[in-house]
């Protein structure tokens, strides 16, 4: 079960990332490297993200 803590802490990295996003120079390249990170997270917890792609 996730604490009270740890959802705080990833909403804080949701929005850090979020800003990152919205201030990059290059908001697609930005996007794409965070899609990146969060594939590779999901993946490491054994989730597959293929079908997760918006087409």
């Amino acid at each position: 079960m996730t604490s009270d803590k740890e959802m705080i802490n990833n909403l804080i990295d949701t929005y850090s990332n979020l800003h990152r996003i919205k201030k990059a120079d290059n908001a697609e390249k930005e996007l794409d490297y965070q899609l990146t990170l969060v594939r590779a997270k999901l993946e490491s917890f054994g989730i597959v993200t293929s079908k997760l792609d918006m087409k």
